[in-house]
């Protein structure tokens, strides 16, 4: 049996810097057309000059109003879409319960996010195949004291997610078939992408590192995975512990 061709049209949101940079190297090495999104233009355009017959760039925020527009425009630089994967992101410590902090996590991780994840679904259902993978992480799995916003949006992209993968699988197209869409949902724990605020690090995880994983979870249409994989048995120590012990220390 043949294994299934490499697909060749990427766009990965957010790929500035940090994870979806690292991605946007591998699937460009990978002979893929590479389209990369991002909020620092000087950036992008940096990236694109290295490759210029393969990458294409669109700068937009995802929280803008023209965002999904914006993606729009990208898949016809590239004339279609085979893989989407969100990496855009915002988190922060925040002790104090600062509402700009709470704001900022919530409209990018949720609004910016939904607004890309469901037009890429419908586009991927009416073409009747693509992927969509999106970067939540293990703290969508319980609130958090320090971060409570930010764990919440991860845990409405986990869920939302989730919900998309169902629809795929319940989805008949005109012809009676099923579409062919799958939907990865990426849970990293410390990934050294930039200066963490918090007195207990650990697994922490190269960026490089972290982003192979990923590429060969999504290469293989993984429904969840754990970046890196040893976090699979903290996520199952916080899906277990009850909560009157959690408490002492989320």
């Amino acid at each position: 049996m043949q294994s299934e061709p490499q697909a060749k049209k990427v766009i990965i949101i957010g790929a500035s810097s940090g994870i979806g940079l690292e991605l946007a190297k591998l699937y460009v090495a990978s002979d893929c057309m590479v389209g990369i999104t991002g909020r620092r233009k000087e950036l992008l355009e940096h990236f694109q000059q290295q490759f210029p017959a393969s990458v294409f760039i669109e700068c937009f925020d995802v929280t803008g109003p023209a965002a999904t527009a914006q993606l729009r425009s990208l898949i016809e630089k590239m004339n279609g879409l085979d893989i989407l994967i969100y990496s855009a992101g915002f988190g922060q410590i925040n002790e104090t319960l600062n509402w700009e902090i709470d704001h900022e996590t919530t409209v990018t991780n949720v609004n910016g996010f939904i607004s890309i994840a469901n037009y890429a679904f419908n586009y991927f259902i009416k073409q009747g195949s693509g992927q969509l993978a999106a970067i939540s992480s293990v703290a969508s799995i319980r609130g958090n004291s320090r971060a409570p916003a930010y764990s919440a949006a991860k845990a409405f992209i986990s869920r939302y997610l989730e919900g998309l993968s169902i629809k795929a699988f319940k989805t008949k197209m005109p012809d009676a078939t099923k579409p062919q869409v799958t939907i990865t949902d990426i849970q990293p724990g410390f990934v050294n992408t930039k200066p963490i605020e918090s007195p207990v690090l650990f697994w922490m995880a190269p960026v490089e590192k972290a982003a192979l994983q990923i590429y060969k979870a999504i290469k293989k249409k993984k429904r969840r995975v754990y970046i890196t994989r040893r976090w699979a048995i903290i996520a199952w120590l916080l899906k277990v512990v009850p909560y009157s012990i959690y408490k002492r220390f989320g």
